[in-house]
């Protein structure tokens, strides 16, 4: 293979995975070394899990040539509901986080209904929703504030694994255990594709390549899972985030379902005529955005501890933003999970580090927005240059 074609196309690939990497270094420079720190490492991963959890499942749409303007309403419905049954109704944890769970399931197909099956489009269909879900939450909410909740409940979006008090040398070792499994998976998920390659005559780059991205990857896994030993251990909510990340990656990869998302959103048209039932996988993607809404929402009012009727505002774009940034493209067919994540995370680090640096609200939203902008114009240019 050409070494420089290689590299070229993958600079082009991961153009903002870099630019992730950029901002990061920046920032650390500019804020004094604060952004790096592990308890700040820390709050980013804490503050940031709903806009994650929100943009894998606003990619599927977008996959699909929609998006979902209700997300935010759904995230501030979901947290209502579940601080009536667990503060008025006295329902158990468990329970509630299963029928907040269900709600948003029906949530989302209420809206996959009248989207798919209905030919109402998925903008107009999601923002009656986002008028809905805000108003029935004022509705049940009453315009106040509900707290407090469990402990259980508010260690979803707060809490740590077991064994925080086990340390080496002011390690937690929980967290250098899962930094070293990782490693070693990454390892041997390279070895894997490399044998199959080989195996199916296919050509691969040399060994050395392989070998230095998955050094770099395990560099950038060991550094996070040491920053976190230095703080409290391995938050519950990230061990929650790696799993839905693995779970979305495998189905828009490697399956039939996934495959049918990218042609639904390719050509609607040619879809239908090639046998994929494009009314069931829109169905189904808007009912899939439901449940990760739901669990947003529970992450939410376990982070704050608290349900507000302004719960999850201005979060749908968040999610949007993501993953356009990410690489996702506004027509429909293009993106990755993987991009979607880089895209938020990319979201995330600005605001803390801005915040850091006390930037002002006003000057952040900027940003952003030229960020968001700059992105999109990022990757126009490079399928023109393709």
């Amino acid at each position: 293979m050409n070494i420089t074609y290689y590299i070229k196309a993958n600079l082009r690939k991961n153009g903002m995975f870099t630019a992730l990497i950029f901002i990061m270094v920046l920032f650390q420079i500019l804020t004094g070394g604060i952004l790096f720190r592990p308890m700040n490492i820390n709050n980013i991963v804490l503050q940031n899990a709903y806009v994650l959890i929100l943009a894998t499942g606003m990619l599927l749409a977008i996959l699909t040539g929609n998006i979902d303007l209700s997300v935010g309403s759904v995230v501030a419905f979901v947290g209502a509901v579940s601080a009536v049954m667990m503060v008025d109704w006295n329902f158990p944890v468990f329970l509630t986080i299963i029928l907040a769970l269900l709600i948003g399931i029906a949530v989302g197909a209420f809206h996959g209904y009248f989207i798919a099956y209905m030919r109402i489009p998925a903008f107009i269909v999601t923002l009656a929703g986002m008028l809905i879900w805000r108003g029935l939450t004022m509705v049940i909410l009453k315009g106040q504030t509900k707290a407090p909740f469990e402990e259980s409940f508010q260690a979803i979006a707060a809490g740590y694994l077991p064994g925080r008090d086990i340390r080496i040398g002011g390690l937690n070792l929980i967290a250098l255990l899962v930094g070293i499994a990782i490693s070693i998976i990454v390892v041997i998920a390279i070895l894997r594709v490399r044998k199959n390659q080989k195996k199916y005559d296919f050509e691969s780059v040399p060994l050395w390549i392989d070998m230095l991205k998955a050094g770099l990857i395990i560099l950038g896994v060991n550094l996070l899972t040491v920053s976190l030993a230095l703080y409290n251990g391995i938050p519950i909510i990230l061990i929650l985030l790696l799993a839905m990340v693995l779970f979305y990656t495998f189905i828009t990869q490697k399956t039939i379902f996934g495959r049918h998302i990218y042609a639904l959103g390719g050509n609607e048209k040619a879809a239908k005529l090639s046998g994929v039932k494009t009314q069931r996988v829109m169905f189904l993607v808007y009912t899939n955005m439901g449940l990760l809404s739901a669990l947003a929402g529970l992450v939410v009012a376990g982070r704050l501890n608290a349900a507000t009727p302004k719960a999850g505002t201005m979060f749908e774009l968040d999610a949007i933003a993501s993953c356009f940034i990410g690489g996702a493209s506004a027509s429909g067919g293009i993106g990755t999970v993987v991009g979607a994540i880089i895209g938020g995370l990319v979201m995330g680090i600005l605001n803390n580090g801005m915040s850091i640096m006390g930037v002002s609200v006003d000057w952040q939203q900027t940003i952003k927005g030229l960020v968001l902008l700059g992105a999109v114009l990022f990757d126009v240019m490079t399928k023109n240059r393709k």
